[in-house]
C-alpha cells in the first residue's frame, strides 16, 4: 500500500517542468545582477564627476546614495509582497527588472548628484529583483529541493556581482561612466525580456478565507523563529554594506591613487570575491539539506566577521586579493541558507509577504550601513570601519542563530 504525501499547492503537478522555470530565473537573475553591479566599482568616483571635489564629502555621499535606495525599498517590499501574494509573483519580477532597466538607463543622463539622489531613491520604490526571485522560485520547486534551488539562485545573484563590477569597472576606463550606465540599464532590460517571454507561473489566486487568515503581514511573527530571522538579515546587511561605499576609496587607497586604472582594479576585486561566492554558495545550497541549516549558518558568519577585520589589516593588492577571496567563500553561504530558513519556517501562502518582511530587513541593513560607514570613514578612516563590523557580527551571530530553531513540516 502506497502513500501519497500531501502536496503543497503552489507546487507544480508532477511532470511540470519546474526545472526550466528554475533554470531561466537562474539566467535572468544572472543578468540583473550583472545590469545592477556595472555601477559598484565607479559609484563613488561619478560623484567627483558630478561636482562633489571636497574629499571629505564624497564618502558621505557614497554612503547617502548607497542607503537611499535602500531605505525606500525597506518601506515597499513588504507591499510587493504582499500583492505578490493576491496577484502572483511573475509579475513583480517584471516590475523590478523593468522598472530597474528603465531607472540605471536615466542615471547615465544626469547632470549633478541631487539627480542622481532622487534617481536612486526611485529605484529603491521600484526594484527589488532578488527578494521578487525567490519569492517565485520558491513556490514552484518542491521542498525537498528548495535548499539546492535558492543556493543556485545564490550563485547566480554572486555570478552578476563577479562578472558585472568587472566588466563595468573596464567599460568605466574606456568609454566613461555615463555610457556604463546605459548599457547596464540594457541589460537588465534583457533579463526583464526573459522573465517575461520564458517563465511559466501556476498561480491560483487563494481563497477569501485564506487571504483574511494571512492577510496581517506581521502576523508572520507568530511563527517561531522567524522574528529571530529578521533580525539576522537586519544586521548581516547592516555589517556587509557598512563598508561598501568606501571598499573602492579604500582599494585606491592601497593601489595607489596616482596610478591609473582603479575602476578596473577595484571592479576585479569585486570579482574575485563574487566568484568565490558563487562556489560557496552552490555548494552550501546542496550541503544544507542535508546536514542542517543552523550549523552551516553559524559558521560562515563567523568566518566572514574574521575575513572583515583582517581587511583592515591590508597592505597592498595582493592581500585584498586573498582576503577578498576568503570573504567571498565566507558570505557566500549565508544568504540562500537564510532563505532556506524562511522557506521552513513559513507556510507557501505566505512565502510573498514572508520575502516581502526579509527584503525590508535586507533593506533597513542596506540603508543603515552605507549611511554610518561613510560618516565613520569621513573621521576614522577607511580601516577601522572593517574592524568595527567584524566585531559586531561576532557579536550578534551567536544569540540570533542560536535562538533559530526551524520546526520540519
Amino acid at each position: 500500500m502506497s502513500m501519497n504525501p500531501s502536496r503543497d499547492p503552489t507546487t507544480p503537478e508532477k511532470g511540470q517542468p519546474w526545472q526550466l522555470t528554475l533554470y531561466i530565473m537562474f539566467a535572468a537573475q544572472f543578468l540583473s545582477m550583472v545590469g545592477f553591479a556595472f555601477v559598484l566599482p565607479f559609484l563613488p568616483f561619478y560623484i567627483r564627476e558630478l561636482g562633489v571635489t571636497t574629499e571629505r564629502l564624497v564618502p558621505v555621499w557614497a554612503g547617502v546614495m548607497a542607503g537611499s535606495a535602500s531605505l525606500v525599498m525597506a518601506f515597499f517590499s513588504p507591499l510587493w509582497g504582499w500583492l505578490a501574494d493576491r496577484h502572483g509573483r511573475k509579475i513583480m519580477v517584471e516590475r523590478a527588472m523593468f522598472g530597474g532597466a528603465i531607472i540605471t538607463f536615466a542615471m547615465g543622463l544626469v547632470s549633478n548628484v541631487w539627480q542622481l539622489l532622487f534617481l536612486r531613491l526611485l529605484s529603491g520604490a521600484t526594484t527589488g529583483t532578488i527578494s521578487a526571485s525567490i519569492a517565485l522560485v520558491s513556490t514552484v520547486v518542491p521542498k525537498q529541493r528548495l535548499g539546492y534551488a535558492l543556493g543556485l539562485m545564490q550563485v547566480a545573484v554572486f555570478l552578476g556581482m563577479t562578472l558585472g563590477p568587472w566588466i563595468g569597472g573596464i567599460m568605466a576606463d574606456v568609454i566613461g561612466y555615463r555610457f556604463t550606465f546605459i548599457m547596464g540599464g540594457a541589460i537588465l532590460l534583457l533579463g526583464g525580456a526573459l522573465v517575461l517571454f520564458g517563465t511559466r507561473e501556476r498561480f491560483n489566486r487563494p481563497s477569501k478565507e485564506t487571504l483574511a487568515k494571512s492577510d496581517r503581514i506581521f502576523s508572520l511573527l507568530a511563527y517561531g523563529g522567524f522574528p529571530a530571522l529578521l533580525a539576522l538579515f537586519f544586521f548581516f546587511h547592516f555589517t556587509v554594506h557598512f563598508v561598501s561605499p568606501i571598499l573602492p576609496l579604500f582599494i585606491e587607497t592601497v593601489y595607489g591613487p596616482a596610478r591609473g586604472g582603479v575602476a578596473s582594479t577595484t571592479g576585479m576585486l569585486f570579482a574575485i570575491s563574487g566568484a568565490a561566492a558563487a562556489l560557496s554558495a552552490g555548494g552550501i545550497g546542496y550541503l544544507s539539506d542535508r546536514i542542517g541549516y543552523r550549523r552551516i549558518l553559524l559558521f560562515h558568519l563567523l568566518l566572514t566577521a574574521v575575513s572583515m577585520i583582517l581587511h583592515g589589516a591590508a597592505q597592498g593588492i595582493l592581500h585584498l586579493i586573498l582576503l577578498r577571496v576568503l570573504y567571498g567563500l565566507a558570505a557566500g553561504g549565508i544568504l540562500p541558507t537564510m532563505n532556506a530558513l524562511v522557506g521552513r519556517l513559513i507556510p507557501p501562502n505566505s512565502y510573498g509577504k514572508a520575502y516581502g518582511l526579509t527584503s525590508s530587513m535586507t533593506a533597513l541593513g542596506m540603508a543603515a550601513g552605507p549611511l554610518f560607514g561613510g560618516i565613520m570613514a569621513s573621521f576614522w578612516g577607511y580601516r577601522w570601519p572593517f574592524v568595527f563590523v567584524g566585531v559586531l557580527m561576532i557579536a550578534v551571530t551567536l544569540p540570533v542563530v542560536l535562538s533559530i530553531r526551524p520546526r520540519p513540516r
